[in-house]
């Protein structure tokens, strides 16, 4: 197979054509415009539902420029991981609009149809908060306090100042990440990561696509969206380093500000990585893999088995009618759901 002049990776047509996500007891898997989404259903069977999302970088061509892109993409896949992560739970029966609690029957008498966007507004607000709170706010002021301990010495140094923000800042992320790992449903959910990982280096392998084959494969991925973060949080120490402002709050204001950039200097970043093979790249995005250890788990054949075929129906291409037939199987569903 042909080298790449400036990387040691050999050019296949393969790689980087379908990424996924785990979902609630499944997978999905998208290739190009196509979304698969592949849950295993309480009696054993696995449903599919497939989608199509079509980017506004293939809509608008400012949106595909360099930097620009990253945010973009970042923007649109926290919007598809939500919408999939809520379609997994309605295809396995659960009802995210019933109240469960006697206050949540009360707001839905008094506010009504009103109510799940209100919820959902101030969910938003409330997650937005915190993540700049924990990730953004406190590592600023736990700098801070160091450098009031150290009688100032941090603060005389901005690259210091900003190493030790982004090491504070790496540790809120792994203990966090670390700690939602002993809740059984995130470890099922991290286990369909590492089904969903293995499934697709087995793709990019050129192997058949079974799970005997696709227990062989490495669970870690470099385009990962661990690695991801990981990319940013280095890059934020590099970028942070020149803001030498003492005053906490002007500091903290210019992170808000340069924080696209950093997503798509980040995402520049893993494309360049997804591609490349050489000293720095392995340097950079050695912490994303290492991460992943806690991300992905040793899924099992019934995993494998629902990431394969989430991963075969998205690239119909290559494997036949999957999404045609899948997409007459829902149809067939629907009917013989309603009522005669």
């Amino acid at each position: 197979m042909a080298k790449n002049k400036e990387n040691k990776i050999p050019a296949d047509p393969r790689c980087g054509i379908v990424g996924g996500q785990a979902v609630l007891e499944g997978v999905m898997m998208k290739s190009h415009e196509r979304c698969s989404l592949a849950v295993r259903m309480p009696d054993g069977k696995i449903a599919v539902d497939n989608s199509i999302f079509v980017s506004l970088r293939k809509k608008h061509k400012v949106c595909d420029l360099p930097i620009i892109r990253g945010c973009v993409s970042m923007v649109e896949q926290l919007k598809l991981s939500m919408d999939m992560l809520t379609k997994s739970a309605e295809m396995q029966g659960v009802d995210l609009d019933e109240p469960e609690t006697k206050f949540e029957k009360w707001l839905l008498e008094k506010c009504g149809d009103k109510l799940m966007p209100i919820i959902s507004a101030i969910g938003m607000v409330l997650g937005l908060a915190l993540g700049v709170g924990l990730f953004l706010l406190l590592p600023t002021f736990g700098a801070k306090g160091l450098d009031f301990l150290t009688g100032g010495f941090i603060g005389k140094y901005a690259l210091l100042r900003s190493f030790v923000e982004g090491l504070i800042r790496m540790a809120l992320f792994v203990g966090y990440v670390w700690g939602v790992s002993f809740m059984p449903d995130i470890r099922r959910t991290y286990e369909y990561h590492g089904a969903e990982h293995k499934s697709v280096a087995c793709f990019e392998a050129g192997m058949e696509l079974t799970p005997e084959n696709a227990r062989k494969c490495t669970r870690f991925h470099p385009r990962c969206g661990t690695s991801f973060i990981f990319v940013m949080l280095i890059l934020s120490i590099v970028i942070n380093s020149f803001l030498t402002w003492d005053n906490v709050w002007i500091r903290f204001g210019s992170k808000i500000l340069i924080l696209p950039l950093i997503v798509g200097l980040g995402y520049e970043f893993i494309r360049y990585a997804g591609g490349h093979s050489n000293p720095f790249t392995k340097i950079v995005s050695a912490p994303g893999l290492w991460m992943q250890r806690i991300t992905t788990r040793e899924p099992d054949d019934s995993q494998l088995e629902v990431a394969l075929l989430a991963l075969k129906t998205a690239i119909p291409d290559e494997f036949g009618s999957l999404w045609n037939e899948s997409a007459a199987n829902a149809e067939s569903d629907k009917t013989e759901d309603k009522p005669e």
